[in-house]
């Protein structure tokens, strides 16, 4: 009997220090920051899973800026360059490469899911607060459910001329801005229609910003890569 009540105690106990790690935080979002939780809940719906991009889909080209300190932040917020999505996301985009593919062009990954710790950090310390997500809602990218990207010419490895740099805080990063040459234009309308056909949506400033569609079924997390 008393063995019996010590295991329900520690069950108990294991149960309260779960629920601890995920609790709301300060803005009272539920965000998951215990890795044991999170692989129960992937253990119960393969779906959640964070699947890391470059080994899904070898072909793609990465280009992690927040490892590294060319990001507009000028300093290295990832110990890892890598990327992840949920499953679903990471399917969309296996097929989105194969259609480019086709084409003569192929994805460049700069950024997928991101910690949540990461986007309390870039709001804190980003001087323009339009081009950071709100720690108080959570971004996308928390969710694993956004991935900043754009393309390359397969045949000379170069990336394909967008209107701005990618992270550009200009007028002109924004996906409908117009006062640009035509060929331009043309390549951010071919990526962004390419995206959308298969169910992402860009955001209204940022060219390379893609949301996918049902993001809201995702939690946010705050996993490190390391654990991933």
């Amino acid at each position: 009997m008393k063995k019996n009540l010590f295991l329900l105690l520690l069950f108990t106990l294991s149960l309260s220090a779960c629920a601890q790690n995920n609790a709301q935080n300060k803005y009272g979002l539920k965000v998951i920051n215990d890795f044991k939780a999170y692989q129960a809940e992937v253990a119960k719906n393969p779906n959640l899973a964070l699947i890391e991009i470059k080994k899904a889909i070898p072909s793609v080209v990465l280009e992690i800026r927040y490892a590294t300190k060319n990001n507009f932040m000028g300093q290295v917020m990832y110990k890892q360059a890598r990327a992840f999505a949920r499953k679903p996301v990471v399917e969309k985009l296996k097929l989105i490469q194969a259609e480019l593919k086709k084409k003569g062009y192929g994805l460049k990954i700069y950024d997928g899911y991101r910690p949540y710790a990461v986007t309390v950090s870039f709001y804190e310390k980003a001087t323009d607060k339009n081009f950071v997500a709100n720690p108080a809602k959570g971004s996308k990218h928390n969710r694993g459910c956004a991935v900043d990207l754009s393309i390359i010419d397969l045949k000379t490895g170069k990336d394909v001329p967008m209107p701005t740099p990618y992270d550009s805080f200009e007028e002109a990063a924004a996906p409908h801005y117009s006062n640009l040459p035509a060929h331009i234009i043309k390549n951010r309308d071919f990526l962004i229609n390419t995206m959308q056909a298969h169910g992402f949506k860009v955001i209204y400033n940022e060219w390379w910003h893609f949301d996918f569609i049902g993001w809201q079924d995702y939690d946010l997390m705050d996993i490190p890569f390391e654990k991933l």
